[in-house]
């Protein structure tokens, strides 16, 4: 048994060892690991192997109660995006509907309210219930907030149930709170180095955006990342804004957002790649320069020629169109 193994039982002083549990009879969520995630994989088989038998002792077990949802708060610090087309919820919902809840969630009392409750993780199926009118089934213990936090993440890492985004948001929130990395990193089962990427990649994105987006599952850290570098380009906040206020932006799955807005990032303004044309006389002589914009040219003229002469541009400029359009006709 290995010492993570060991770490979760601890968190059940009277319960069977600790279950890191699916969402009812199990998720075949897609998600694409990332980063040093896949390193960890393979040392939560033995957990999972553990976990298949447990998890029926669990349902069976005399300390799982029903518990009503109206005593049931969130873990104070949140891990998912909630998304209005979450077809995994929907199915998770109707499993519960036609099955009952398989799987307990795991609570602990509220250090403030007595009688009340908050989750450590089993979030999901606490929403089916509430939208149900059904109680929970739970398993409550006394955990601390570090020990709430770390079978909160530990339980998710396992199932790799969580987006990147959401992973780095979850660590960056519990930063926000007051964990230290040390916390941060048992709870997502990385290390330091990812842990300060997943916390980079978050905080550089507006919480609008990322809650514009959703959780994007199939969206992996090397996307985010450039998505994360670009907003710091000028002139790209305002296209990625403008991106995400389209009429049809909510119609798009949450990937396809995040593919919309990531290419509004990777835009560029051409006029501020190409250096304005010089226009001169025959002589050599400067009067002005022309530079293009996604609106079309832009003339300027030199400070010394401005008044007269653009007074005589102004002027001619009609006939110097209607030139035009007639040359354009005989092409």
């Amino acid at each position: 048994m290995n010492k993570r193994t060991d770490r979760i039982r601890t968190l059940f002083a009277q319960q069977p060892p600790s279950v890191l549990s699916a969402d009812n009879a199990g998720s075949d969520s897609p998600r694409i690991a990332s980063g040093s995630v896949k390193a960890v994989k393979d040392s939560f088989s033995l957990v999972e192997r553990e976990n298949d038998a447990l998890r029926r002792q669990m349902s069976e077990h005399p300390g799982v109660r029903d518990i009503d949802v109206a005593l049931i708060e969130p873990s104070p610090v949140a891990d998912r995006l909630v998304s209005n087309n979450d077809q995994a919820f929907e199915d998770l919902r109707n499993s519960i509907r036609e099955h009952g809840q398989e799987i307990p969630v795991l609570l602990r009392p509220h250090p403030e309210r007595q009688g009340q409750y908050q989750i450590a993780y089993g979030h999901r199926r606490v929403r089916a219930a509430r939208d149900l009118g059904l109680p929970v089934k739970a398993v409550v213990r006394a955990l601390n907030d570090e020990q709430l936090v770390v079978a909160q993440g530990v339980e998710n890492a396992a199932r790799e149930d969580l987006s990147f985004i959401e992973r780095a948001l979850f660590a960056e929130r519990l930063e926000t709170q007051g964990f230290n990395r040390a916390v941060i990193q048992q709870a997502l089962v990385i290390d330091r180095a990812e842990t300060s990427k997943l916390i980079a990649v978050a905080r550089a994105i507006p919480a609008e955006v990322i809650h514009a987006i959703g959780k994007a599952p199939r969206v992996g850290r090397g996307r985010w990342q450039e998505f994360a570098d670009a907003l710091g380009s000028s002139g790209t906040p305002e296209r990625v804004r403008n991106a995400f206020e389209a009429p049809d932006f909510v119609l798009l799955s949450s990937d396809e957002r995040f593919s919309r807005l990531l290419t509004a990032a990777r835009a560029t303004e051409r006029v501020a790649q190409l250096a304005p044309e010089a226009i001169r006389t025959s002589d050599g002589r400067a009067i002005g320069q022309i530079r293009e914009t996604k609106r079309g040219p832009v003339l300027s003229l030199e400070g010394g020629r401005s008044g007269d002469f653009g007074a005589f541009l102004k002027e001619r400029l009609p006939a110097l169109f209607e030139e035009f359009e007639v040359s354009s006709r005989i092409k």
